[in-house]
């Protein structure tokens, strides 16, 4: 199974914002703990690369880590070299895209409209990341893809537990959440730690009520 059916199988990716070398082994531990399979660690965050590095040396063989808010192909480039298993963007470039297909990565562009989502899909996308999805709504990725059912689309922007089994019975093929899941800043105490746990295994059981 590769990394895109992985994430169409599991259908969660945390989205981790401003963690740091000291705070992401223990964040990724809780997530993994909770039954999130995939994140993305966007790429604002200072030092990124060696957040990376160090989160992919030591948890990458039980989570599969990405790099988020990747803008251009020279920072997806060195985010590939720092470990990261998968792009993501809130927008969609086709040279980042180009590079990403020449290295086998997977790359999940942000769009919006029909003609990005087929721009991207045409370009080599396996999978699109449809963004802002709160502004329109779990209506919107139905309307949207249904003249485009072959294109696989993760959600992100405004996921929470009450709405997110709505977009995936839309067509999403997956979510992406972030503070809502993961708030690397207010994560100080074994407690909030704990909380983390509990806060993914809620979105993942969610997800699961759509198998039974």
């Amino acid at each position: 199974m590769n990394l895109a059916e992985q994430i169409q199988q599991h259908k969660i990716v945390a989205v981790i914002r401003k963690a740091d070398e000291n705070n992401i082994v223990p964040i990724l531990n809780a997530l993994h703990e909770g039954g999130v399979q995939s994140v993305e660690i966007t790429a604002e965050t200072p030092n990124v690369l060696q957040v990376i590095d160090t989160a992919v040396k030591q948890v990458g063989d039980k989570i599969n880590i990405g790099a988020g808010t990747v803008l251009d192909p020279e920072t997806a480039r060195s985010v590939i070299m720092a470990g990261a298993k998968f792009i993501v963007s809130p927008t969609l470039n086709l040279e980042t895209l180009k590079l990403t297909n020449r290295y086998g990565v997977l790359n999940i562009p942000g769009v919006l409209t029909p003609t990005e989502i087929l721009t991207a899909y045409e370009s080599g996308a396996q999978m699109v990341k449809i963004f802002p999805a709160d502004a329109f709504g779990p209506n919107y990725v139905k309307n949207i893809l249904g003249p485009l059912p072959h294109v696989k689309a993760m959600v992100t922007g405004g996921i929470t537990l009450e709405n997110i089994n709505e977009y995936l019975s839309k067509g999403s093929t997956a979510v992406g959440i972030g503070s809502n899941l993961v708030n690397a800043k207010q994560l100080k105490t074994d407690e909030d730690y704990f909380h983390l746990i509990q806060t993914a295994r809620a979105y993942v059981e969610k997800v699961n009520e759509l198998e039974r």
